[in-house]
């Protein structure tokens, strides 16, 4: 004969069973906290007055803008130009298409070409070590049109590469006619689309960064100092190009590091070269000043482990695919705060790398960045025991959510 059990004691068992069912429950959309530090906030004020037609600043790392004016405009960008040729270079270096030490036959074009020189000879063979630190430090036209001829066989090929680069890049605004950013009409790009180039080639080609940052260069006998007078008196300064033509103005795209906050600095169409100079000094000195840029998660490490359905694994770690940064007015650190949208339900099979949330950080109630929050593992579906519990377990837990929220709204 079997006992007796009272109607109390079986409440308390079931109490006990759907405790175990509804363990580790889906937070849909939980809140991470931001780590914070104490900081005392300060005043931003707007951008300093620039001289030229066109300016832009960005931190380099987050991609955030802080100050622009007609940074989408189309304008002649000059020797400017000689940073995406450069990008070209530098991706055929690592690619292993060219070698620094191979030898670059200079042709009666590249020798004629109007504008600055390094003073290469026709028929001369050039390293392309030399050439690179040719059109870096001394800008050199004719150093230029040589690595494209060798690179794509003609510079008209070579600037069909730079316009496909561009697409890649997002460079919406910007179309090249030839490698050097000589005077031309359908020739033009913009101070966004410039800091983006500058963006992308500090991240993707590190490696060739340093050239940007020598001060002279000689060759054939003749030494040349760099352009770019920043590096004598910007002291957190070590690049990148000058740019100079009648129609274009002097121009400059600078970078410069304090910190461990990099700064890229677009200036156009301003009226000498000590504007341009003195321009860029007052933006970048404006952003390390008044802005504070910070990692908040690392590229493949959990945010957060989320609860799954059916699978091997009752939790998923999710996280982003890219370390993320933020850039913030100095003092607004400690105001920001993570939240996560995650699917709901997450159910098996999960994929490693696909997007199953959304990773938002919010200053002041305005959502300044955003991120795809994406499985780090994966998780097939489990066997049959697996499926049934979570089959039990997921209904419950949908009715005590809705019976939980009917008695909030009624």
């Amino acid at each position: 004969m079997y006992a007796k059990i009272s109607s109390r004691r079986m409440l308390q068992l079931a109490v006990v069973f759907i405790s175990f069912l509804l363990s580790a429950p889906l937070l849909a959309n939980p809140i991470i906290p931001v780590p914070t530090q104490p900081q005392h906030p300060t005043y931003t004020p707007g951008a300093p007055n620039i001289q030229g037609t066109g300016f832009i600043l960005m931190d380099a790392t987050s991609g955030k803008i802080l100050a622009e004016q007609n940074s989408n405009e189309r304008m002649p960008p000059a020797s400017l130009t000689k940073l995406m040729s450069m990008y070209i270079i530098s991706g055929a270096l690592k690619n292993g298409q060219i070698k620094l030490d191979d030898k670059v036959h200079i042709s009666t074009k590249a020798w004629k070409t109007e504008g600055s020189r390094m003073f290469v000879k026709a028929g001369d063979d050039v390293p392309v070590h030399d050439l690179i630190q040719g059109i870096i430090v001394a800008s050199g036209n004719d150093a230029t049109v040589a690595l494209a001829e060798h690179i794509a066989g003609t510079e008209e090929a070579f600037a069909e590469m730079m316009n496909q680069q561009a697409k890649i890049l997002g460079m919406n605004n910007s179309h090249f006619i030839d490698s050097t950013g000589l005077p031309n009409p359908g020739h033009y790009s913009t101070a966004h689309d410039l800091a983006i180039l500058t963006q992308a080639y500090i991240k993707n080609f590190p490696e060739d960064y340093s050239y940007y940052s020598e001060k002279w260069f000689m060759y054939n006998g003749i030494k040349q100092p760099n352009r770019n007078r920043l590096l004598w008196r910007f002291q957190y300064a070590d690049g990148l190009k000058t740019g100079h033509t009648n129609e274009a103005g002097y121009c400059l795209v600078a970078s410069a590091k304090k910190d461990g906050m990099r700064l890229i600095s677009v200036v156009l169409g301003e009226p000498n070269d000590s504007a341009r100079t003195e321009d860029s000094m007052r933006l970048l000195t404006y952003g390390f000043r008044f802005f504070e840029t910070h990692k908040l998660y690392s590229a493949h490490s959990p945010v957060i482990k989320a609860r799954v359905w059916q699978g091997v694994s009752t939790e998923i770690p999710l996280g982003v695919n890219e370390d993320l940064y933020v850039t913030v007015p100095s003092g607004q650190y400690k105001k920001l705060l993570a939240s996560l949208v995650i699917a709901n339900p997450l159910k098996a099979p999960i994929t490693k790398g696909q997007h199953y949330g959304t990773l938002n950080v919010t200053l002041n109630n305005q959502v300044i960045a955003s991120k795809p929050l994406v499985a780090l593992e994966n998780n097939p579906k489990g066997n049959m025991w697996r499926r049934a519990t979570d089959a039990i377990k997921f209904n419950i837990n949908k009715y005590f959510s809705k019976t939980e929220e009917k008695a909030n709204t009624g």
